[in-house]
């Protein structure tokens, strides 16, 4: 949150959109992040995260929310997709076939950045908000 509210004080990035990413539990940050940042943070997305430990906030993140797991995290996807029933905005999750936890396969990581790379410029880009 400190560094989103640096940014608005800054000339350069006042009027930017900000995005957040967070990997592992740093998921669940991002999203509690978003909750008491709404106006500002813009899009969330998690890699491999466990967003459910964002718990109570997870209803009251506003902020358009990409998941992503490995489809060989099977306990993860399971609570990713728990968390994400719980969510109320707009959010979807994606599976990496054959990758585990870190993403440590070939290409699963490349995979990772291009869907958050086009999850951030779709909403980030967006004109309507």
């Amino acid at each position: 949150m400190h560094a989103a509210n640096w940014a608005r004080q800054k000339d350069q990035t006042r009027n930017l959109r900000i995005g957040y990413f967070g990997s592992s539990t740093g998921g669940a940050a991002a999203l509690v992040a978003a909750v008491h940042l709404p106006r500002e943070i813009a899009v969330v997305v998690s890699r491999g995260g466990r967003p459910d430990l964002a718990a109570d906030a997870l209803p009251k993140v506003h902020a358009p929310t990409l998941l992503v797991v490995g489809g060989n995290d099977d306990i993860v996807i399971e609570l990713n997709e728990m968390a994400r029933d719980q969510m109320r905005c707009e959010v979807r999750l994606e599976i990496i076939p054959g990758a585990t936890h870190l993403f440590e396969e070939p290409g699963a990581l490349e995979q990772v950045a291009k869907l958050a790379s086009d999850w951030f410029i779709a909403h980030l880009t967006r004109n309507d908000e």
